[in-house]
C-alpha cells in the first residue's frame, strides 16, 4: 500500500500536529506502508527550512517532498500544487492533515479529479473554540464554500478523539468519521534523565516544586488562567514556581510576560523558550506536577508525553481526551476557570500519594491507548478499508463507464 501524507508544515515550530505527523509517518513505515509526505518548507513566519526542493530527503523510512511557500497566510505553493497534480495517482490514497490551507484543497481536489480517495484529518480547526476565535467570519465563509465539499467527498475523517469528532459533526453531517488517537513513542518517556540537567539550565528551580507547562504559546492554551491561578497557588505553596516551555508569537508572548509581571510572579516564572529532546525529557523529570488548562485541543500531544512519562497532571475539561484520562484515573480535569486551576494544582502540590497513584495510571494509560505501535495499527486498518471500499482500478473504471469525472473537481 502507498500512501501520500500532505500538511502545510513540518517544522517543530508549528507545534503539536507537525510533530504528530513525523511519529504517524514513522510508525505506519515500520508496519510496511509505504508513506511519502508531501509539505511546504515553512519554518514559521518570514523563514524557510533548509532542505532540498521538489526531490525526496529519506528520513525514518519516508520520502519527504519540499515545495517552497509563496505566502505566510495559507502558506500557499504553487510548485507544491503542480507536483501533486502530477503525481496523485501513484498513490492507493492520501491523508490529507488541516483544513483551511493550500496544500488541504489543493490535495483534495487533485485526488478527487484523479479519483483517488481521501482521508482528512482536521486538526481541530472545526471545533468550538476555534471557529469563534480564528478569523470566524472568513473561516465561516470559507467552510462553506471550499471546505464543505473536500469534507464532502472524503473516504473519512480521522479525528483524534471524541470531542474533537462531536464538535465537527455539530456543525455538519459529513462523511464517516473515525476516532484514531495520536501515539507517541512510549518507551522513550521511560527513563528520563536526571533532573539535574532541567535544574542545571535553571538554578533557580532546584530544590522547589515545579509546575510544568509545556506547548505552544498561543491564546488558546489558556495562559490567561494558568498566570492568576499559579500566583494563588504559591500564597499556600511558596516555594513553587511556574516552568513555561514553549514559543509562539512574539507579541502574545510578551503580553504573558508583562502579566506576570502584573501579577507579581515574574521572578517564580521560568520562561523556558522552545525545548525538544533531551531537554525536554529533562523538563518533564523536573516537573512535580504538569499542567495543560486549554480553552481548546482536540489532542495533546505534550500532555500525552507527560503521562508517558508518568506525571501527574492538571487539564482543562476542554482538552479532547479528557474523558480518557478521567476515565482511568490518570489526571484531573478542572473547568476554564482560574479558581479551579488553583485548587486542584494545591491539591496535587500537597498530596504525594495521589501523585503517584495518578502518575501510575497515567503509564498504563499512555501505554495501552496512546503508543506509536497501537494508533499505527489502526490507522493501518483504516487505509486498508478505504482501499477495499475503493480499489484503485475498479474505481477508475467505475467512473469512467459512468461518465462522472467533472472538469471541475468541486462539482
Amino acid at each position: 500500500m502507498k500512501v501520500l501524507h500532505v500538511i502545510p508544515s513540518v517544522s517543530e515550530t508549528q507545534g503539536g500536529p507537525s510533530f504528530a505527523l513525523r511519529t504517524m509517518v514513522e510508525g505506519l513505515a515500520a508496519l510496511g506502508v509505504q508513506v511519502d509526505v508531501a509539505t511546504t518548507d515553512d519554518d514559521g513566519p518570514g523563514r524557510r527550512l533548509e532542505v532540498p526542493l521538489g526531490r525526496p530527503v529519506i528520513r525514518d523510512g519516508a520520502g519527504y517532498f519540499y515545495f517552497s511557500k509563496q505566502t505566510e497566510f495559507y502558506k500557499s505553493s504553487w510548485p507544491f500544487a503542480r507536483w501533486v497534480r502530477r503525481h496523485v495517482s501513484d498513490y492507493d490514497l492520501l491523508h490529507i492533515h488541516a483544513l483551511f490551507s493550500f496544500t488541504s484543497v489543493s490535495a483534495a481536489r487533485a485526488a478527487r479529479y484523479q479519483r483517488v480517495p481521501y482521508i482528512i484529518r482536521p486538526l481541530g480547526v472545526l471545533s468550538n473554540w476555534s471557529r469563534r476565535h480564528r478569523r470566524p467570519w472568513l473561516k465561516s465563509i470559507s467552510l462553506q464554500t471550499v471546505e464543505q465539499p473536500i469534507l464532502r467527498h472524503a473516504s473519512a475523517i480521522h479525528y483524534t478523539s471524541r470531542q474533537e469528532q462531536l464538535e465537527a459533526e455539530a456543525i455538519s453531517a459529513w462523511s464517516r468519521g473515525e476516532v484514531i488517537p495520536l501515539g507517541i513513542d512510549v518507551a522513550g518517556f521511560e527513563n528520563l534523565p536526571d533532573p539535574g540537567e532541567f535544574f542545571a539550565r535553571h538554578p533557580s528551580a532546584a530544590g522547589r516544586p515545579v509546575v510544568l507547562f509545556l506547548s505552544r504559546l498561543d491564546p488558546k492554551k489558556g495562559l490567561d488562567l494558568l498566570l492568576p491561578a499559579f500566583a494563588q497557588l504559591i500564597s499556600v505553596h511558596t516555594r513553587a514556581v511556574l516552568a513555561i516551555a514553549g514559543d509562539g508569537d512574539a507579541a502574545f508572548v510578551d503580553t504573558c510576560r508583562r502579566e506576570a509581571v502584573r501579577l507579581g510572579i515574574d521572578d517564580r516564572v521560568i520562561w523556558c523558550g522552545f525545548i525538544a529532546g533531551r531537554e525536554k525529557l529533562a523538563a518533564l523529570a523536573a516537573a512535580t506536577v504538569f499542567v495543560l488548562p486549554s480553552y481548546s485541543e482536540n489532542f495533546g500531544i505534550a500532555l500525552v508525553e507527560a503521562l508517558a512519562a508518568g506525571r501527574a497532571c492538571v487539564l482543562s475539561d476542554k482538552v479532547g481526551i479528557a474523558a480518557e484520562i478521567d476515565e482511568a484515573g490518570a489526571g484531573l480535569i478542572v473547568a476554564c476557570q482560574s479558581s479551579a486551576l488553583a485548587a486542584a494544582l494545591e491539591r496535587l502540590l500537597g498530596d504525594h500519594v495521589l501523585r503517584a497513584r495518578l502518575a501510575a495510571n497515567a503509564r498504563v494509560l499512555a501505554a495501552g491507548r496512546f503508543s506509536t505501535a497501537v494508533a499505527s495499527q489502526r490507522l493501518k486498518d483504516l487505509y486498508a478499508e478505504v482501499r477495499r471500499a475503493h480499489p484503485p482500478a475498479q474505481y477508475r473504471e467505475l467512473t469512467s463507464a459512468t461518465g462522472n469525472h467533472p472538469a471541475n473537481p468541486d462539482a
